[in-house]
C-alpha cells in the first residue's frame, strides 16, 4: 500500500515523503496513530500545498535573515570588563551574554548555537562573531570589549 507520511517515522521515512509499506503495518499502525494517510489524488493534492505552503514560509524566514544581517553588520557591541595587573581581561564573554545584549538593545533574537565562531572572548579590541540566520545567511557582528576604569 502507499502511503503519505504525515510525521518522520523511524525506519520508514520523513514528513511528506511517499513510500510503499505493507497492508497490515499502513492499515494497522500507521494510520490509526495518525503518522499516515493512504495516497489518493486528493492526499496528493493537499500535500502539494504544504510544500507549497512550507516554501512560502522558508522563502519569508530567509527574507527576515537578509534583513537582519544588514542590521547586524552594522552594530557593534559594546562589553566592559576588569582587567587583571598585567593587562589581560579576566573572564570571557559568552555568547549568551551576546544574545542577550542583543535582544535588549537593538530587539534581534539570537540563539547563542546559531554562532558559528567556536573561539572565546577573552582579549581587549574588537572580535568578529560569525552569526548563521539562516541556511547560507551569515553574518558578521562586531564586539568590542574595553577595560573598566
Amino acid at each position: 500500500m502507499k502511503v503519505i507520511l504525515l510525521q518522520d517515522v523511524k525506519s520508514i521515512g520523513k514528513k511528506g515523503e511517499t513510500k510503499e509499506v505493507k497492508d497490515g503495518y499502513a492499515l494497522n499502525f500507521l494510520i490509526p496513530k495518525r503518522l499516515a494517510v493512504k495516497m489518493t489524488e486528493t492526499s496528493v493534492k493537499v500535500l502539494e500545498q504544504q510544500n507549497e505552503e512550507e516554501r512560502i514560509r522558508q522563502e519569508k524566514l530567509k527574507n527576515i535573515a537578509e534583513e537582519n544581517k544588514s542590521k547586524l553588520e552594522s552594530i557593534t557591541l559594546e562589553f566592559i570588563s576588569k582587567a587583571a595587573k598585567d593587562g589581560r581581561m579576566i573572564g570571557t564573554i559568552s555568547y549568551k551574554e551576546v544574545g542577550q545584549k542583543l535582544s535588549k538593545e537593538f530587539g534581534i533574537d539570537i540563539d547563542k548555537r546559531k554562532i558559528v565562531d567556536k573561539y572565546q572572548i577573552n582579549a581587549f579590541g574588537v572580535t568578529n562573531l560569525k552569526i548563521e540566520l539562516y541556511k547560507g545567511v551569515i553574518a558578521t557582528i562586531k564586539v568590542h570589549v574595553s577595560e573598566e576604569k
